[in-house]
């Protein structure tokens, strides 16, 4: 059976491996510049809504402030969980944890400002941005479905016409759920360059703090670099099943 094969093996045990690695990563990076208070004593919120009226985008808990020209609106709001933070494209709200949201050190100014990043990206329609949300549906679908397909197709049909068509369905689904992961990468590294520059430009972090910030922001792209390369692994190891068979 496949899925004791020594190459199954090997692939879970580097994707988990990458997995822990990378989360150890980012949150031993969290945790230390959590404790390094920013000059201006700032809360996360406070900096995703300069970061923001930067770029001509009104914000606000639940109401909305005024920005002079502002062509956009988003809702800032606190959420549980610990580095769940993030954007809704469909709602026009940034959701920050509530170790960012009302935090004045710099790991939250950093991930904060690169969430409102992702604010800015969707309101001056940011091309890759646009591509990875249309993609989201197949995405999400094909990551849940695909497994089954090509479990089914190669185990209990085998070699047969229906199994080896079953198995190529699920790696075309698979393939989309790959391709997000691929996308997702320039999306993420724009928002982090947009935070890094706005933070700089409107001098909301000093020399020292910016680079605590970079550390903080560059951890957390590895934890996309390592969900890219898994995914890719996987897809390539699924496809070499179906041809063998």
């Amino acid at each position: 059976m496949f899925l004791f094969s020594p190459s199954w093996i090997v692939l879970i045990v580097v994707s988990t491996a990458l997995g822990l690695g990378t989360r150890y990563y980012i949150n031993s990076t969290f945790r230390k510049w959590s404790q390094v208070p920013i000059h201006n004593g700032m809360t996360g919120a406070q900096v995703a809504q300069r970061v923001l009226a930067a770029n001509g985008i009104a914000s606000g808990g639940g109401t909305v402030l005024p920005v002079a020209g502002a062509q956009a609106h988003v809702r800032i709001q606190a959420i549980g969980g610990s580095l769940s933070d993030n954007y809704d494209p469909r709602s026009k709200t940034l959701n920050l944890s509530q170790s960012v949201y009302g935090s004045p050190t710099v790991a939250a100014a950093g991930v904060a400002a690169h969430e409102a990043g992702h604010a800015v990206q969707d309101a001056q329609g940011y091309v890759w941005g646009g591509i990875r949300n249309a993609l989201v549906p197949l995405a999400s679908f094909g990551s849940g479905a695909a497994m089954w397909l090509i479990i089914a197709g190669l185990f209990f049909f085998g070699a047969s016409q229906l199994g080896v068509a079953m198995a190529y369905v699920g790696l075309a689904f698979f393939a989309f759920a790959v391709l997000f992961q691929f996308v997702t990468l320039p999306v993420e590294l724009n928002a982090s360059r947009r935070a890094m520059a706005a933070l700089e430009t409107t001098d909301t972090l000093d020399p020292e703090q910016l680079a605590g910030a970079r550390r903080v922001l560059t951890a957390a792209a590895l934890t996309y670099v390592a969900a890219a390369l898994v995914a890719a692994l996987q897809l390539l190891y699924f496809f070499g099943l179906a041809r063998r068979d």
